[in-house]
């Protein structure tokens, strides 16, 4: 289920990570969310990586694109598997994401994190569902964050 659900680049370009006003909230140091992630386009033209620190801070990297937000992930899943997520951009160097796109500081986005039972791949969905999913996320590893 998750080999096929390859992200566009547009998609992408929303779903930056970070937090509600820009006031990150810490993470318990096991949250499952914590740690290095690398997503690629469809056609291998870019990727996107995200160092997911455990003080509710983010750092991405999006083809020329670097940008710093905060966020508030909930610590727990939900009933049907998902973590809400809720994210703003806090700083931004104003250059194109992979999409061609530049992220507005300030931007809040919601989502909902569903991971792979391995907790090495995950989906980020606009809704509940696996039908507005973006992924996989998949986990860096040998890296810190």
């Amino acid at each position: 289920m998750f080999k096929n659900l390859i992200s566009g680049c547009a998609a992408v370009a929303l779903c930056v990570l970070a937090a509600a006003g820009g006031q990150a909230a810490p993470l318990r140091h096991d949250h499952p969310l914590i740690g290095t992630w690398q997503i690629t386009m469809a056609d291998g033209s870019c990727s996107e990586t995200y160092h997911i620190h455990d003080d509710g801070s983010s750092l991405v990297t999006s083809n020329e694109e670097v940008a710093e937000s905060a966020f508030d992930v909930a610590d727990q899943p939900d009933q049907l598997g998902f973590y809400k997520h809720v994210d703003t951009i806090v700083k931004d160097n104003g250059k194109p994401d992979c999409s061609g796109e530049v992220t507005e500081v300030g931007h809040v986005a919601t989502s909902y994190i569903l991971f792979h039972p391995s907790g090495n791949l995950f989906l980020m969905c606009f809704e509940r569902d696996m039908n507005s999913c973006i992924g996989p996320f998949i986990r860096v590893r040998g890296s810190t964050t």
